[in-house]
């Protein structure tokens, strides 16, 4: 037995999340079973996507559902050794037992950081990937706008249009992330909406029209954007965080899609396993090469998962979110 700790989901958040939501529980973890084996975890991330699952589908009195890195530390099946690197989904657990299904040994690129396994490289990275190139089935030299685009997945999309000849708009809500959208990422518009409203600066950044919106927000967003949406216009809905703890605004402007021709299409990173082995060679490259930058927000401790999460719904975060569970 080892001692290990889980973080529970205890009642459904009422609006945002708050701390007493959640709970610390401490369990003991068995030794390995034959066919089985024990992983400690290194990194959790925490993402938006989580808040619709804490009054949807998380169980109470459960460990929160979600994804990680966590390392090998005893093995009973032969497909891993002790020491290896995996990806799971196996929640926010310190250590857990595991028959080996839905863990996936990681070989890291020493020229990068293991963290950016969590975003870039991991489900943020191909989110962002297929959801602008498939599902937004971009095209090289278009206009393109990205909600959110100081965060983990809108950073990311605009840069892969960047990277594709495309003139790129974003929105963000602090002045230091657009200042780095700005400075080192190099789009070509910022808007802070929380200081401008969007409706009366979009003509101004987007003067060519929008070819792709690349959703994050909805509401407000949303309906600022549609009416500059070009001919035939593709609208990649990724997430809606505008909406996840309750109320947020209407839209108006969906009439607009009928005589303009716009497609709207919702996406989850799970669509695109067929894009995983040119998502990961065009990522590393890009990265390696400096033309994809990022930022982290990285806090160290397991019990400050739930610190995280909510976290993002004030602006904790810029860029990708994750817990240091440990080294």
């Amino acid at each position: 037995m080892t001692a290990s700790r889980q973080i529970h989901l205890v009642r459904r958040p009422s609006g945002v999340p708050v701390v007493e939501d959640f709970a610390v529980v401490e369990v003991d973890t068995p030794d390995a079973a034959e066919g089985e084996v024990q992983v400690q975890n290194v990194l959790m991330s925490v993402d938006p996507y989580m808040r619709p699952r804490l009054t949807a589908d998380q169980p109470l009195d459960a460990p929160m559902l979600g994804g990680g890195i966590g390392r090998i530390v005893q093995s009973r099946n032969p497909r891993f050794k002790e020491g290896d690197l995996v990806r799971h989904g196996a929640g926010m657990q310190e250590r857990f037992n595991s028959d080996g299904k839905g863990l996936q040994v990681l070989t890291p690129d020493p020229a990068l950081s293991l963290s950016v396994y969590m975003h870039a490289l991991g489900g943020t990275g191909i989110t962002a990937y297929g959801g602008l190139l498939e599902t937004g089935a971009l095209k090289d030299g278009e206009q393109v706008f990205v909600s959110t685009a100081g965060g983990a997945v809108g950073s990311v999309v605009a840069q892969i249009a960047k990277i594709k000849g495309c003139y790129v708009g974003g929105s963000t809500g602090a002045d230091d992330k657009a200042a780095w959208l700005r400075d080192e990422v190099g789009l070509d518009a910022v808007v802070n909406y929380k200081t401008t409203p969007l409706t009366k600066v979009l003509r101004e950044a987007m003067p060519k029209g929008i070819d792709v919106y690349f959703e994050n927000v909805g509401g407000g967003h949303l309906d600022a954007v549609l009416p500059r949406m070009n001919q035939r216009g593709r609208v990649a809905v990724c997430g809606m965080i505008s909406t996840y703890n309750g109320g947020g605004e209407g839209v108006r402007n969906l009439s607009t899609m009928i005589y303009s021709r716009i497609r709207m299409e919702g996406f989850v990173a799970s669509d695109f396993p067929h894009l995983q082995a040119a998502f990961v060679s065009d990522m590393t490259g890009w990265l390696k090469d400096g033309r994809i930058k990022y930022q982290e927000t990285i806090l160290d401790g397991f019990e400050r998962a739930p610190e995280g999460l909510i976290g993002l719904f004030s602006g904790l975060n810029s860029g990708k979110m994750l817990i240091r569970v440990s080294a």
